[in-house]
């Protein structure tokens, strides 16, 4: 029997977290929030997550700097950036990284769904090669 994939949400937004959570929980996944990525980052699901969706402006570290972080460590989560403010740099840096999504806030429910989707089958990809 197939796991059901777990889904980190990272945005210090309660109600960005809680909209995104119930999306990806009406999608049949594991859906776990956290307000900063300090706090993802101390968590156990740290290396259970099959996808994760963090904001990019946050307090503390940014969602640049939280993919940094796990890159560095040596983990290869499929990410997916939503903010509410657009800029080159993030862009450059979603192009560079193979990052699976960059979504304005808000942002539509069927284009979540699409990147959501798209991650979980390189998270399989990945499986399977291993």
């Amino acid at each position: 029997m197939a796991q059901v994939p777990v889904i980190s949400i990272v945005d210090d937004d309660k109600s960005v977290r809680d909209a995104t959570k119930s999306l990806v929980r009406s999608l049949g996944y594991n859906a776990v929030t956290f307000g900063s990525a300090e706090e993802f980052l101390e968590s156990a699901y740290v290396s259970t997550t099959a996808c994760l969706i963090t904001d990019n402006q946050m307090p503390g570290l940014s969602g640049i700097e939280l993919c940094d972080r796990l890159i560095a460590d040596g983990h290869d989560i499929p990410v997916i950036f939503v903010t509410a403010f657009s800029n080159d740099r993030l862009q450059l840096y979603v192009d560079r990284t193979g990052a699976i999504g960059y979504l304005p806030k808000p942002f539509k429910e069927g284009r979540m769904v699409e990147c959501i989707d798209a991650a979980l089958k390189r998270r399989s990809g990945q499986n399977a090669r291993h």
